[in-house]
């Protein structure tokens, strides 16, 4: 196959797993060493218990078939793209519809473009007669499909110019976009340093500060200045409303301050040393998954504790996005991105810039984080605010209508108002 150039690409179809690939995962689950645990049931405090991940290893090993999904993920068109010299994948969908609008969503950890597996054809296609789009899904660099980095300095500047480039590549010039998790931080980089081409950004995972006085905020939200301190000494509750405020990620790796934080700190300060685990044993892939798809959901208060996953993913979902990770043995590489946006202090930068370009936020009810609207109208241009009654970290695998809608809303709005023209 001939080299690519810079921002040329090839197509790209998803692979089988090799026989030997099949035979290893199965002798290594069933030599799986189980951890020793102790006697009482505490939920999941302590992580992922065995209860929990027992079932859905044996359903790996015995039932799950990456060939069906394989041919369901193959039925779209898949590319990889050389950018910054590596290759990317990505997923690319025109649609037939002469009002599309471009669009890119972009996953975060631990997930892959698998995650928007339920929006792409009513998004391309414009379900319901509303707002139609090109689809452009990609994996982050290190992530399933995409070319890892081979060197230091890919953090969220850098995947943020990436993204940006592949769009540019492609023909769009100006675009919508949508992201959650590192796809929401990267995302706001484009939105503050790419938006003569990023014209429009949504997000299930807003990150702004919150209104301090600043000259513009002093001089247009006053009001929101003041409810901001008064809360600071009240309490956030009772100034904004019961679970309005949300600071799941204030602190990135302090876990005496946030308990739910451990995972950024040995991600992002010795990422090596944990991916021999997660490399080598499936089980310990799974269960280092499983946890986030566990805590990071929605789930009713009488199951929280008893089920592993919340009744809207599917084990098969799941499990799907477990396999691309073990096939691609990319979990290694995407947690550097946790290093490499701690070693380089990345998130104040992420956090500090005003979003100029319409910004509409969707939030849903067991989300990691939540910010008042207040915060989010003194920190962006907001065009939109929805907030769900359900749904999670993953809401384009846990309520993938609700999010339909919204950005067919904001599409909608932003083809209106002829802001891509």
């Amino acid at each position: 196959m001939t080299a690519l150039s810079e921002g040329e690409w090839q197509v790209f179809d998803i692979p089988e797993i090799s026989e030997k690939k099949s035979r290893q995962l199965r002798e290594r689950i069933e030599s799986t060493v189980w951890p020793n645990e102790l006697e009482n049931d505490y939920g999941w405090t302590l992580g992922a218990p065995t209860w929990a991940v027992k079932p859905l290893v044996e359903e790996w090993a015995t039932n799950y078939n990456w060939e069906k999904t394989r041919n369901e993920l193959n039925r779209w068109h898949h590319y990889q793209m050389k950018i910054d010299g590596l290759l990317i994948h990505y997923i690319h969908e025109r649609s037939s519809r002469p009002d599309a609008i471009p669009i890119v969503l972009l996953h975060g950890w631990p997930s892959t473009f698998y995650e928007f597996h339920k929006l792409i054809d009513p998004l391309r296609d414009g379900a319901r007669g509303n707002q139609a789009f090109h689809v452009i899904t990609p994996s982050l660099p290190g992530f399933g499909f995409s070319e890892a980095p081979k060197v230091k300095g890919y953090g969220v500047a850098k995947m943020a110019g990436m993204i940006n480039a592949l769009m540019v590549h492609l023909g769009y010039d100006k675009y919508m976009y949508h992201g959650g998790d590192w796809g929401a931080i990267i995302g706001k980089v484009i939105a503050t340093k790419h938006n003569s081409n990023c014209k429009a950004y949504h997000t299930n995972l807003p990150m702004v500060l919150p209104p301090l006085p600043t000259p513009r905020n002093l001089l247009f939200y006053p009001l929101k200045i003041a409810k901001f301190f008064a809360s600071l000494v009240v309490g956030f509750d009772n100034v904004y409303g019961t679970g309005k405020v949300l600071l799941g990620g204030a602190t990135f790796a302090n876990a005496e301050r946030n308990n739910e934080c451990g995972y950024r700190a040995i991600q992002g300060t010795k990422p090596y040393t944990l991916s021999f685990g997660l490399s080598d044993s499936p089980v310990g892939l799974l269960a280092w998954m499983l946890e986030k798809y566990h805590d990071w959901t929605f789930h009713p208060a009488e199951r929280q504790d008893t089920e592993a996953l919340p009744c809207t993913i599917s084990s098969e979902e799941f499990l799907t996005q477990v396999s691309i990770y073990w096939i691609t043995n990319t979990m290694s590489s995407s947690v550097r991105i946790y290093y490499e946006c701690l070693q380089q202090k990345e998130m104040m930068q992420v956090i500090s810039p005003r979003i100029k370009i319409p910004v509409a936020v969707c939030a849903f009810a067991h989300d990691i984080s939540r910010l008042p609207k207040d915060w989010l109208e003194t920190s962006t241009d907001l065009y939109q605010y929805n907030e769900m009654i359900s749904g999670g970290h993953f809401p384009g695998l846990e309520e993938p209508e609700m999010l339909l809608e919204d950005l067919q809303q904001f599409g909608r709005k932003i083809k209106e108002k002829k802001i891509l023209e």
